[in-house]
């Protein structure tokens, strides 16, 4: 699981500057995704240890949550299908939804690791 953490926060790092690149390099809160990326990467790099990896992913669940909410929690409220997805909200459905992804795959592996252990 450290290694598919980590996967998700270059991820989210990309989605981060390609926002921020394609916004004309004007807006920084474009990088918002990448902000919650490195934190996330940070804690899958410290789960390669084993005897740190149940807290390092534990971390990394509850980044990802507070990263879910919040982008979520901006996206939906504005949602309005009549007209042209804008880019930020491109970028926070995108973030938010693959947040959950990997929130559920934290819960599949936290599951998994209590029945084996």
């Amino acid at each position: 699981m450290p290694l598919v953490t980590i996967a998700f926060a270059l991820g989210l790092i990309a989605l981060g500057v390609g926002a921020w690149l394609s916004a004309g390099q004007t807006s920084l809160t474009a990088l918002i995704p990448a902000f919650f990326g490195l934190p996330l990467g940070l804690a899958g790099a410290v789960a390669l240890r084993d005897s740190l990896r149940k807290h390092a992913m534990h971390a990394a669940a509850g980044i990802a949550l507070l990263g879910a909410l919040g982008a979520l929690g901006r996206a939906l409220p504005g949602l309005n299908l009549s007209e042209p997805l804008r880019l930020a909200t491109i970028s926070q459905l995108t973030m938010g939804f693959g947040l959950l992804i990997f929130i559920a795959l934290c819960v599949r592996s936290f599951i998994a690791a209590r029945r084996d252990g």
